[in-house]
This record gives C-alpha cells, sequence and structure tokens, in this order.
C-alpha cells in the first residue's frame, strides 16, 4: 500500500526537533529540544479567553481572522515594526506563524521555483517549501557570528528563483540580521525581482540592547514582502496557534484563501484573546521579557562554556547552538542521544539545522523554561565537566 502515499511525503523526514522531544518523554529527561514556551501566560491573556468564549464568540470568524485582532496587529505595525497594512485586505490571521508561512508558500510559489533559505535554518522552513514542491536552496551563514556577504546571496540566485526567506531573530542560531544585513537582501530582491518571506516570530526576544528590523519598513520593500508573525511565543501560548501574515492586498487575497482552504479560521476565543492582550500589556511587559530571556541565555551559556559545550552566543530568540563536538559519538544525533543518556537533558542535533556535516558538531538547546527547569539543566550539564 506504500504506493499510495503522496510522493511529496516521501521527501519530508519527521522532525528532529519532535524526534528528541519524543525520546525525551520515553528518558523521562529534561526537554530542551521543543520549544514549547512552557512558561506563564499573562493573566490578562487567560481571562480574555474565557470572556470571550463565555460571551459566545466559539464560531467561526471571518477566513482571515476577527476584525479586533486585525486591527490591533495592523497599530502594532505601524508603532512597531514600521510597516503600514490596511487591516480590511493586507492581514491574514492564520494557524500559526507555521500555518502562515505554509499558506503564503501555498499561494505564492510553483512547483520548480527556488527558495534561498540562509543556514543554519529552520527545518520547518525546509519542510514547508518542499511539501509545496518548491526547491530550497542554501546560502550559508559563517560562525560563530552567522554572517555572510552579498555574494553569498548571489551565488544562490539562478533563473528559477523566486524569493528568500530571512528569519530573524534566528532558529536555530539567535541570529539578529541587522538593518545593514538587511539593506544587502533588499538590494538583491530588488535586482533580482525577487519576493521576500520573513519569519519574525521572536521579534520580542531581543538582546544586549538590540533592536528589530522587519525587512518591510526597509524603502523598496513593502511590496514585494511577506511579514509573518504571531503571539505563540510572546504571551507563551504555543498551543493556541494564532498567527499571522502582511503583504500587499493582491498577494494577501491569495494567502488568505489558502488559509480559508486549509484552516477555515483561527480559533475565534483565541484570536480575541489575542487582541487584548496586544491591546493592553504595557511596553514593560515586552522590556521585561527581553530581560529575562537574556538572563536564562546567560545562565545556560555560561554553563554549557564551562562544560566545554563552546555556545555561539544567540543575539534574540531563545535558542543556543553549542559545540558538542567532545562528546561521544560521530553525529549529533549519536551525542544528543548520549547527552540524553547520561545527563537526562534532551537538544536537537545540529543536522535538524544544516545541509553539510558542519551540522554535526551542534546541538541546539532551547531555554524557553521556567526558572527552576534551567536551573535544574545548568546543573546536569555541569556534571560533564
Amino acid at each position: 500500500m506504500e504506493r499510495h502515499i503522496n510522493r511529496r511525503m516521501a521527501t519530508l523526514a519527521h522532525s528532529e526537533i519532535r524526534a528528541m522531544t519524543q525520546a525525551c518523554v520515553q528518558a523521562k529527561g529534561l526537554n530542551m529540544a521543543q520549544g514549547v514556551c512552557d512558561t506563564p501566560v499573562p493573566p490578562a491573556v487567560i481571562r480574555a479567553a474565557a470572556e470571550a468564549m463565555e460571551q459566545g464568540k466559539n464560531i467561526y470568524s471571518r477566513f482571515d481572522g476577527l476584525s479586533e485582532l486585525r486591527q490591533a496587529v495592523a497599530k502594532k505595525l505601524a508603532q512597531y515594526n514600521g510597516i503600514a497594512a490596511d487591516p480590511e485586505t493586507d492581514i491574514t490571521i492564520s494557524a500559526g506563524a507555521t500555518g502562515a508561512f505554509h499558506c503564503a508558500c501555498l499561494a505564492l510559489l510553483s512547483p520548480g521555483d527556488e527558495v534561498i533559505l540562509f543556514e543554519p535554518y529552520y527545518q520547518y522552513h525546509i519542510s514547508a517549501l518542499l511539501a509545496v514542491e518548491a526547491v530550497p536552496v542554501i546560502a550559508k551563514l559563517r560562525a560563530p557570528d552567522w554572517i555572510f556577504s552579498s555574494a553569498d546571496v548571489e551565488r544562490a540566485i539562478t533563473p528559477r528563483t523566486k524569493a528568500i526567506i530571512v528569519n530573524s531573530p534566528g532558529n536555530p542560531s539567535g541570529k539578529i540580521f541587522s538593518r545593514q544585513e538587511l539593506e544587502i537582501i533588499a538590494a538583491v530582491a530588488l535586482q533580482h525581482d525577487l519576493f521576500l518571506f520573513t519569519d519574525e516570530i521572536y521579534e520580542y526576544f531581543l538582546y544586549d540592547d538590540r533592536t528589530h528590523v522587519s525587512l518591510a519598513s526597509l524603502p523598496g520593500m513593502a511590496d514585494r514582502t511577506i511579514t509573518i508573525g504571531g503571539y505563540s511565543k510572546t504571551f507563551s501560548i504555543t498551543g493556541w496557534r494564532i498567527g499571522y501574515s502582511v503583504a500587499a492586498a493582491r498577494w494577501a487575497q491569495a494567502i488568505g484563501a489558502m488559509n480559508d482552504l486549509l484552516y477555515v479560521c483561527a480559533p475565534t476565543p483565541l484570536q480575541a484573546a489575542v487582541a487584548v492582550g496586544i491591546q493592553e500589556l504595557p511596553d514593560i511587559f515586552y522590556r521585561d521579557l527581553a530581560r529575562d530571556y537574556q538572563r536564562k541565555r546567560d545562565r545556560l551559556c555560561r554553563a554549557l562554556a564551562q562544560a566545554g559545550l563552546r555556545p555561539s552566543i544567540p543575539q534574540g530568540a531563545y535558542y543556543v547552538l553549542a559545540d558538542t563536538s567532545r562528546l561521544p559519538g560521530a553525529t549529533g544525533k549519536e551525542r544528543a542521544m548520549s547527552l540524553l543518556k547520561t545527563i537526562g537533558v534532551a537538544g536537537v542535533p545540529g543536522e535538524a539545522f544544516f545541509s553539510g556535516p558542519e551540522g554535526s558538531r551542534f546541538i541546539r538547546f532551547s531555554y524557553a523554561k521556567i526558572d527552576a527547569d534551567i536551573d535544574d539543566a545548568c546543573s546536569r550539564i555541569a556534571r560533564l565537566g
């Protein structure tokens, strides 16, 4: 019966992130693999979800989301991202940022279109491209600071290139693309008439006084950029699946049609709660978020360094790639399983984020954990020293 499986599925491997989470459950270990973000949800957001349900907001919303959420996102985009978006025509609320990205790929990419990704990349971006029969093409970032040049991007361009993906702050590296780097990418896109997909889900997780720059805010970029965002990480509601895409109206119409086809709509009462969170949470909430996660980063990276697992210090997001080549094993998967067996800490093998052999020396750890879990992880890692 295997011949009946869609041929596209043959190219899609099970996510190593999910695989390590399952291995961690079986080993009863500490899950530092998946960014589940099991930190507290803002109480105002929880209350708003309950109130929305009690008020009867339990039926379908419009295919592109509740009006109050689209308006809240539009206001946030103007104030924080420097992006002007019409909430009636440019914004699509979807089933998480992953759902928003998949809808955009379905709407705008054709089989055989090439899309450039920066490596290390987020595995799900590759999977979404393969699912629509697009062709991922790699532009390498150079460790430990994950830098690139215009020539690195130009070398990846062919006549079939359709788009570039930018993930900033980035998963798994924690890289934040500077304005100068984004200007390099914008110039290439203009020269070759390319789309830009930006995944900005970690836009508030910024360290060492860095700022977030949205590519769509640069001159000439709004009409060719599909900005993907959401509140799964910011509000610690990864299971709610509330994300969005922002694009010029003609592209948003096609993305919205795909969203309707795949999801009908995102969960209505949860949309209402996120709208309240955006409207009511003060600026200090976001400053405290960045401060608290910077402390988590510093504690975990210090423990890794002291154990001889040299971390590439993340500039944002909540993941760190650590050089684990001193651990037993010939591959990242073997080292990750050895680490899980030895100290009960699960990380994701680096091969999930790299196309070449260099990924085998890395393991990715997530520090989207409560402080007690960070303390536990650091104590366990110290045993390796």
